[in-house]
């Protein structure tokens, strides 16, 4: 077999140990991934949940409040105090539905546009350094193990039809 790689059955008997091992792994890349976005948003005196609703935000501007807390799957309580910090802060707009008055539409405004921006940046250059170093089959085969791990209603939230794959 010499320098073979790995053909894809053997895939389906990993270890414990080799299990063990790649969650490990997430740990401490997530611990990577979230570290600089953290320093930058501790200045600003936000943390993670900021980051999330920002992000959001703006990758669907217009959301519903209703529609952002099914993505983040937090409680109303808890979004309402992330986005009432960042509605005060001048980095979200909230703006009233023109059908349904009731409803509040969330846009970023430029303030929040940099802010995400940035956030956005120190996780790409992240990203992009890692896929580099672990090639091109590793990117694709990383991206089907993490929609993989996504619950079902997620995937057919967040992938294009065309994209979603079935474990």
């Amino acid at each position: 077999m010499g320098g073979q790689r790995p053909g894809p059955e053997t895939l389906l008997f990993l270890t414990d140990e080799q299990l063990r091992r790649g969650i490990e792994a997430m740990y401490f890349a997530y611990r990577g991934f979230t570290a600089d976005p953290d320093r930058i948003l501790a200045e600003h005196g936000y943390g993670r949940a900021h980051h999330r609703a920002l992000h959001f935000i703006n990758r669907f501007p217009g959301t519903t409040v209703n529609n952002l807390l099914g993505i983040l799957g937090v409680t109303k309580q808890s979004l309402n105090r992330v986005l009432r910090s960042l509605i005060d802060d001048g980095l979200v707009d909230s703006r009233v539905g023109t059908r349904d008055k009731r409803e509040r539409h969330l846009h970023l405004t430029e303030r929040g546009q940099d802010l995400e921006q940035t956030l956005s940046e120190v996780q790409a250059r992240r990203v992009r350094a890692a896929y580099r170093a672990a090639g091109p089959e590793a990117v694709l085969g990383f991206r089907r193990v993490l929609e993989a791990m996504m619950d079902a209603d997620q995937r057919r939230q967040f992938l294009p039809p065309a994209e979603e794959k079935t474990p």
